[in-house]
């Protein structure tokens, strides 16, 4: 099943240039967490997207330009807290309308003026979305503004994440996750990648995905991020969301699984799923 959604993802023309391979908007990061929005530039790149822009509150730009050495930055307005102000809803809108995706979420912290930020967002961006993190915590307990999206979506929450969305407990949602994963995507119109052992990839459509790839070597923090840039990625070239989240996902614990043949579980980091990446899209078949 996998090998279908994989092949989707576009082979690198001699003739191309970096316009041909989608421009991704990140809109990530808040004090103290500049290393989601890193990690998430970094796995839409290593996942193929030819131009990356993390938005970022202003006085942390400086930090993301010498973060962030592929990527571009755009400094946004900021709260008093140094994470993202409703002010810069304007500046993120008018440059969403020449991005092929928009990520919201990675480290945007939960001030209440952020996530008011979030939702304004989510209703008014004209473009695909993959809402993670922080960007699913601004929602919770009010997926119904899911529904209202006019644009795809796809929203990768990890247990507790979804749990608060949906107003669950934890324990609860991982007794069904198949199942609520796949009611999730029905009510909500999007699509829905549930991480966590085994992850599960649900459409609107009654599609789904469990995954066979990864180990607890990738249960550290910053792999969620990863995955998110690389499903954007895949968006921004122009698959399908379910086919992008599915062959992320797929790809993505492969990595982890070859980072774990070269040096074990027990020490893996987030960076490394991004350095075995390259091996893993060689093992699938992709070059």
């Amino acid at each position: 099943m996998v090998r279908k959604h994989i092949e989707k993802i576009p082979a690198r023309r001699e003739d191309s240039h970096k316009g041909d391979y989608g421009r991704v908007f990140v809109i990530a990061g808040s004090v103290g967490m500049t290393g989601a929005a890193f990690l998430c530039c970094q796995g839409a790149l290593r996942a193929g997207s030819g131009l990356v822009t993390n938005g970022i509150p202003g006085s942390l730009n400086g930090i993301m330009e010498v973060k962030l050495t592929e990527a571009m930055t755009m400094p946004l307005a900021e709260t008093r807290k140094r994470s993202l102000s409703r002010k810069a809803g304007k500046s993120i809108l008018e440059f969403s309308r020449k991005c092929d995706a928009v990520v919201i979420g990675p480290g945007l912290g939960d001030a209440v003026e952020t996530r008011a930020l979030v939702k304004e967002l989510v209703k008014k961006i004209k473009c695909p979305v993959v809402l993670d993190a922080d960007g699913i915590n601004a929602l919770r307990g009010n997926k119904g503004l899911l529904r209202k999206r006019k644009y795809r979506t796809v929203i990768t929450p990890h247990p507790g994440e979804l749990a608060r969305l949906i107003k669950k407990d934890t324990a609860f949602l991982q007794g069904q996750r198949t199942e609520i994963a796949a009611k999730l995507a029905e009510d909500t119109g999007t699509i829905v990648c549930l991480k966590g052992h085994r992850t599960v990839v649900a459409d609107p459509g009654g599609q789904v995905y469990v995954n066979v790839t990864g180990n607890s070597g990738m249960a550290t923090a910053g792999t969620g991020d990863v995955l998110t840039g690389m499903i954007a990625s895949f968006i921004g070239q122009g698959v399908d969301d379910f086919s992008s989240a599915v062959s992320a996902v797929y790809l993505h614990g492969l990595a982890g699984d070859i980072a774990a043949e070269k040096m074990g579980q027990f020490s893996m980091a987030a960076t490394d799923i991004l350095e075995y990446l390259p091996r893993a899209f060689e093992r699938a078949g992709i070059f």
